[in-house]
C-alpha cells in the first residue's frame, strides 16, 4: 500500500514518465478507454488511460461508477484537454466492485436533499468532497490561532449537571431502565440512584468550566461537541454541533471584541490560501444555485468576494441602543415589512433585524455591545443604568451576512454579589453552581470569552444555505440516522 500517491500530488507534480501507483474511486468510464479517478484528496479526477484490446472483457465490465480501483502505471504528460497529466495503466486492480445498477451516485446532478438521505455517500460528490475539505482546515485552524497565541486547550465535560445557559433545553443523561425508573415518595424520579447520582444532561455550552480554567491558566479555548433539544427544523438549528469557546482572565469586552474579530479574520484567510481550489469550486456552485433566485433575492457578491470583503473590512461596532434607534427608523420597519416589528428599546433582535444592519445598513460585519440584561445570560457583566434607566450588560454578538449571528459572547460578571442577585433574580440554584461561585470567592479578576458555532463558521465560507449541508451526520428532531 505504502507506493500510493493521492491524485492532488500527482496533479501539481511537475514530473513525467514515471511509474506510479495510484488508488481511488471511479467517477466514470468512457469508450472502453477512459476512467476518471478521485480519492478525495481534490475534486479533480486524474484521467487513467486504459490498453482496452490488451485488457481482459471481464475485468472492463467491472470499472463502473463508484468501484474501487489500485492502477499502476506511466505518469504522462496528457494530450487531451482539461489535465497535464495522465496515467497509462500497465495493472488495474479491482479492489471492492459498485454493482452500477443499486449504486445511488450516478454521474448526474443531485439535489442536496436527496444527498442528506444518502449521507453516508455524499463525501464522494463534488461539493461534499469540497465541504469537508474546507471544514477539515477550519478546524486546524482554530487550534492554530490558539496555539500561536499561548492559550491552553481544555477539554470540557459532555457529561453535566449545569445548563449554562439556562434555557432548560437539554438531553438528559440517564442509565435508568425508563419503563421503570426508582421514585421517591411523592411520585418524582430518584436520581440519587442514577448513574452518577443526580440529574445529568448533554452539555449545552463549555463556557462555565473554560472560566474555571482561565482563572489559573489565563486563556484557555474549548472546541467540542454541544447538544440542545430545541425541536427547531430550520436552515440555521442543529441538535449537535460543534462550538469554538475561549475564556480569557484579565480581559475586558474591547479586548474580547478585538480577539474575536481577529479569529474570524484568521480563519478565513486560512481557507482562502490552503482550500484555493475548493473556494473556487464552491464559489461557481453558489454562482449557479443564485441564477435559480428573483432578481432582487440575488447577492450582490459571489462567495470569494464576500470572505475577501470580510477580511478587507474592519467589522463595524455599535451598541443595541444604537442598533434599535436605526431599526425604528429603517424603511422595512416603517412600512411593516418586518415579520417582527421593532417597537422599541428591549426589543430581542430576531435574525431579519441582524440581517438587516449587516446586509442593508453598514454592509459588512457587525458587531452589537451593551444588550439590554432582562435578555441576556446571568453571567454577563452588569453597566450601571444609562440615562434612561436602562439596564444593559457587556455582552456582544458579531453578526454576518447571511448568517446572522456568528459570534456570542461577554465580559464575565467577577463581582460574586452582583452575580448572586442575578442568579436569584433568575431563579438559578447558587448550590448547585457552588464551585462557579468560588471563582469569585478566590482571585476573582475582570475576564472574558465568546462562542463561535463552527457549523455557521462553516457554512459562511462554503456558502451553504443549509446548516445540515455542513457537519458529516447532522442531527435534528427526528433525525439520527447514520
Amino acid at each position: 500500500m505504502s507506493q500510493r500517491i493521492k491524485i492532488k500530488a500527482l496533479l501539481e507534480s511537475e514530473q513525467t514518465n514515471i511509474e506510479v501507483t495510484v488508488k481511488g474511486w471511479v467517477r466514470t468510464f468512457r469508450n472502453n478507454q477512459f476512467i476518471a479517478l478521485n480519492d478525495g484528496s481534490t475534486n479533480n479526477n486524474i484521467q487513467v488511460v486504459v490498453d482496452f484490446e490488451n485488457t481482459d472483457p471481464n475485468l472492463l465490465k467491472r470499472l463502473t461508477t463508484g468501484a474501487a480501483i489500485s492502477v499502476v502505471g506511466q505518469l504522462v504528460a496528457s494530450l487531451g484537454k482539461g489535465q497535464k497529466v495522465e496515467v497509462k495503466a500497465k495493472e488495474i486492480e479491482i479492489l471492492g466492485d459498485s454493482d452500477p445498477e443499486k449504486y445511488p451516485l450516478q454521474p448526474k446532478k443531485h439535489s442536496l436533499e436527496f444527498l442528506r438521505e444518502i449521507a453516508h455517500l455524499r463525501f464522494r460528490t463534488n461539493t461534499f468532497g469540497a465541504i469537508f475539505r474546507v471544514r477539515n482546515s477550519l478546524s486546524f485552524a482554530v487550534h492554530t490561532f490558539f496555539q500561536e497565541r499561548g492559550f491552553v486547550y481544555l477539554h470540557t465535560p459532555i457529561i453535566t449537571a449545569s445548563d449554562a445557559e439556562g434555557a432548560g433545553e437539554t438531553f438528559h443523561v440517564t442509565n435508568f431502565d425508563l419503563a421503570n425508573p426508582p421514585k421517591i415518595e411523592n411520585g418524582e424520579i430518584d436520581f440519587k440512584q442514577d448513574f452518577f447520582g443526580r440529574a445529568t444532561n448533554l452539555t449545552v455550552s463549555g463556557q462555565l468550566e473554560g472560566e474555571l480554567g482561565a482563572m489559573a491558566l489565563s486563556d484557555i479555548y474549548t472546541f467540542g461537541p454541544t447538544f440542545r433539544a430545541e425541536n427547531s427544523n430550520t436552515t440555521r438549528h442543529l441538535a449537535e454541533f460543534w462550538m469554538i469557546e475561549p475564556e480569557m482572565a484579565f480581559y475586558d469586552l474591547e479586548d474580547n471584541m478585538n480577539l474575536a474579530e481577529e479569529l474570524l479574520k484568521y480563519l478565513i484567510a486560512y481557507v482562502l490560501k490552503h482550500n484555493a481550489e475548493d473556494i473556487e469550486f464552491l464559489t461557481q456552485r453558489l454562482a449557479e444555485e443564485e441564477k435559480q433566485k428573483p432578481q432582487q433575492e440575488r447577492s450582490d457578491m459571489t462567495l470569494l468576494e464576500k470572505l475577501q470583503f470580510c477580511l478587507d473590512n474592519d467589522f463595524q461596532r455599535l451598541t443595541y441602543t444604537e442598533a434599535i434607534n436605526i431599526l425604528i427608523e429603517s424603511a422595512p420597519n416603517k412600512k411593516k415589512k418586518f415579520q417582527y416589528p421593532v417597537e422599541g428599546w428591549g426589543t430581542d433582535l430576531q435574525s431579519e433585524h441582524e440581517r438587516y444592519l449587516v446586509e442593508k445598513h453598514f454592509k459588512k460585519p457587525v458587531i452589537l455591545t451593551d444588550y439590554p440584561k432582562a435578555i441576556k445570560a446571568f453571567y454577563m457583566r452588569q453597566n450601571e443604568p444609562d440615562a434612561n434607566g436602562h439596564e444593559t450588560v457587556r455582552a456582544m454578538d458579531i453578526l454576518f451576512p447571511g448568517i446572522g449571528e456568528m459570534v456570542g459572547g461577554s465580559q464575565r460578571e467577577e463581582r460574586l454579589e452582583k452575580l448572586e442577585q442575578r442568579m436569584d433574580e433568575m431563579g438559578i440554584p447558587k448550590d448547585e453552581l457552588w464551585w462557579y461561585l468560588d471563582t469569585r470567592r478566590f482571585g476573582a479578576c475582570p475576564h472574558a470569552g465568546f462562542g463561535l458555532g463552527f457549523e455557521r463558521m462553516v457554512q459562511f465560507v462554503t456558502g451553504m444555505g443549509n446548516i445540515r449541508d455542513v457537519i458529516p451526520f447532522p442531527r435534528f428532531p427526528k433525525n439520527a440516522e447514520f
